[in-house]
């Protein structure tokens, strides 16, 4: 390097020279400023692709939530059914007996209603 070159980095570094200072300083903000852009630009494309799994993840559990609803329903169809067999199976029983009752009694149906 020349010695006039070599002025310069030292007023540089020193800050001897204002203008130069001042022109480092611009370099540093328009390097650092840059950086920062690219940092800042990345968390974002990031939110964005956390947000869109996230956007599924809620999709998913509100479908794991209505199935769930769904099973919890089908139980209480299920008992209802088995409730409504018991007494279907009370209600045949009784109608055979009043069946076995008609066609043994020669005064059906009249016995049977209290008339006789």
């Amino acid at each position: 390097m020349k010695t006039g070159e070599m002025m310069m980095v030292s007023d540089l570094l020193t800050g001897t020279d204002p203008a130069a200072s001042w022109i480092l300083a611009i370099a540093i903000l328009v390097v650092v400023s840059a950086v920062v852009w690219l940092l800042l630009h990345l968390v974002a494309a990031t939110a964005a692709g956390i947000k869109g799994g996230a956007a599924e993840v809620w999709a998913g559990g509100q479908r794991v939530a209505n199935n769930t609803i769904h099973i919890a329903k089908a139980y209480e169809i299920a008992d209802g059914v088995e409730a409504i067999l018991g007494h279907a199976g009370k209600i045949a029983a009784s109608a055979e007996a009043i069946k076995a009752h008609a066609a043994s009694c020669p005064g059906c149906p009249d016995c049977f209603l209290g008339k006789k």
